[in-house]
């Protein structure tokens, strides 16, 4: 008996501009065989970008996978599967916000796989700070809002379900908890406020 599955043939299905569709060929652990469909992404990175006085920049877009506006924090694919995702992170904030943060400024937060049953997609989150107002230079097919918020509004959103986006919701809680584990007097102005 194989200890787990074993990948036996991987047959590309559809070659998208941001994935790429395979249709996997499995022998399970019994023996049998089973098809899994299987979506390669290049990978990914967002930021939480934090303004001098606590709040926090957020992006509102539409998107079509759920045909809703989502708020969410900036974001956007890697140019390719091997550009080191601290420079698509550091990118993506100026474009997406119209704000920048010396990459000094721009600390790692966490990594996540966004679907694992069928996906590879990896994103790392980073944490930006010291932002400073340039100009937004979006792509021809996005269409963004600026809002800046509480850590206890967007941990609102989080809760009553107004946010739904899952980088979004780790990001917010991984910052707030870490800020509750430090102690951080920002954390506590904000929240009294």
């Amino acid at each position: 008996m194989l200890e787990k599955p074993e990948r036996i043939k991987r047959d590309l299905v559809h070659n998208g501009a941001i994935v790429d569709v395979y249709r996997d060929t499995m022998q399970l652990p019994d023996g049998s065989t089973e098809y899994f469909d299987f979506i390669k992404h290049k990978g990914a990175a967002a930021v939480l970008p934090v303004m001098d006085d606590g709040r926090i920049l957020m992006v509102k877009q539409y998107r079509n996978a759920i045909d809703s506006y989502t708020l969410e924090l900036p974001a956007g694919g890697r140019n390719d599967a091997y550009e080191p995702t601290l420079d698509c992170a550091y990118r993506e904030l100026e474009e997406e916000t119209g704000y920048k943060a010396d990459k000094k400024d721009i600390t790692f937060l966490l990594s996540l796989y966004t679907t694992v049953a069928f996906c590879n997609e990896k994103i790392d989150i980073y944490l930006a700070k010291n932002l400073y107002k340039t100009a937004q230079h979006l792509d021809d097919d996005e269409f963004i809002d600026v809002g800046i918020y509480t850590l206890d509004e967007l941990t609102d959103k989080v809760l009553d379900g107004g946010i739904v986006d899952a980088k979004t919701i780790a990001g917010l809680m991984t910052y707030r908890a870490l800020l509750e584990r430090e102690g951080d007097p920002q954390l506590h102005k904000i929240s009294q406020e």
